[in-house]
């Protein structure tokens, strides 16, 4: 196995510029995933580091070694695509063991490598079919294995699971962390799914227009992001903001005045503020103080829990979780209050404040 960096990687198609200035160092071992809104370049990084699109500007080192002008083939990575791209007449073993056999193996080395991908994967029983007769979990399983037997320096996956069902997808995910943690490979991983990003990586890496917004591990970006775009594309249901401006008493105050909270000392009067919080984070009141008043919109049951879905006084959305034996209703007025400890600020530029 390996690691990556990379310096400054730029790609344009013609005029348009969809990576800008991308620095990044993955650790030999490490499970990355890289996320972010369609559009921002995620899957595009993915085929450059692969060697499948040629970058306009930067570097690209894989165990110490220039490769950015590389192809592809001499790369020694593997790449498990979104299709799962399997040969319709071949069975499961040569589908696995094809690419093996145009690297001219010996029969021996290739019927070992073969077994012990399938046993890694549960694929032994499954061998003499053709992928016509797998379910669609089964069939992603055998691309996955494709790439396992190549024993590559870098694994990278486009995501690999968004063909799945919500079963399949649960189940496949929790074998590609066991795949990880018994063979110790350097995985890259593109995906739209928080979840997943969230359950498989080491670090995530968020994208947005071409640049990197945050890197750090599922918990740091959760309750530490650097900004406004990463707070509200990490977490599900988003993170609620509310704008407004630090009244000279320390209190945020929404433009009309209809909604006033408590903010922390230290910020000077006038100053634009947005506030963040987590669903999780919002309180009823009960016998305290409510910092607003919440107009119940929507109640959106879970089984365990339940997401209300409402506007405050001056017409902002916001969302609270709350236990299913919560009395809320459709159309009910329900006092509410803030974790202290849990609120987010970002200023004017949408960066976050720290303490």
């Amino acid at each position: 196995m390996a690691g990556l960096v990379l310096k400054g990687i730029g790609k344009s198609f013609g005029p348009v510029e969809v990576l800008r200035g991308i620095d990044l160092d993955v650790a030999d071992g490490e499970f990355v995933v890289f996320v972010g809104p369609s559009g921002c370049g995620k899957s595009t990084l993915l085929r450059v580091i692969a060697g499948l699109e040629e970058v306009t500007s930067g570097t690209i080192l894989i165990d110490g070694q220039d490769v950015t002008t590389e192809r592809a083939a001499e790369r020694g990575l593997a790449m498990v695509f979104q299709s799962y791209a399997l040969y319709p007449h071949m069975s499961v073993y040569r589908n696995i063991a094809f690419a093996l056999e145009n690297m001219r193996l010996p029969p021996a080395e290739i019927e070992a490598r073969v077994r012990r991908a399938a046993t890694m994967l549960r694929l032994t029983d499954y061998l003499d079919r053709k992928p016509g007769a797998l379910s669609g979990g089964q069939r992603q399983r055998v691309a996955i294995g494709r790439a396992v037997v190549r024993d590559p320096k870098i694994f990278l996956f486009d995501e690999p699971l968004s063909n799945l069902d919500a079963e399949l997808r649960v189940a496949t995910r929790k074998e590609l962390a066991g795949l990880h943690a018994e063979i110790g490979g350097t995985m890259i991983y593109v995906t739209h799914d928080q979840v997943e990003a969230m359950t498989l990586a080491n670090r995530i890496v968020v994208l947005n227009k071409g640049r990197i917004e945050q890197v750090g591990t599922p918990l740091e970006l959760y309750n530490r992001p650097a900004n406004l775009f990463v707070a509200g594309f990490i977490g599900s249901p988003r993170m609620n903001f509310i704008r407004g401006q630090v009244t000279p008493e320390g209190r945020l105050v929404t433009p009309d005045g209809k909604v006033t909270l408590p903010l922390p000392a230290g910020h000077a009067p006038g100053a634009e503020i947005t506030l963040g919080i987590r669903p999780e984070h919002v309180l009823p009141a009960g016998g305290e103080a409510p910092d607003a008043i919440l107009t119940v919109d929507l109640v959106e049951k879970l089984g365990s829990e339940a997401y209300l879905y409402g506007t405050l006084a001056d017409g902002t959305a916001l969302t609270l979780r709350s236990p299913l034996e919560d009395p809320a209703r459709r159309g009910d007025s329900l006092p509410i209050r803030f974790e202290r400890q849990r609120l987010h600020l970002f200023d004017a530029a949408g960066l976050a404040i720290r303490p």
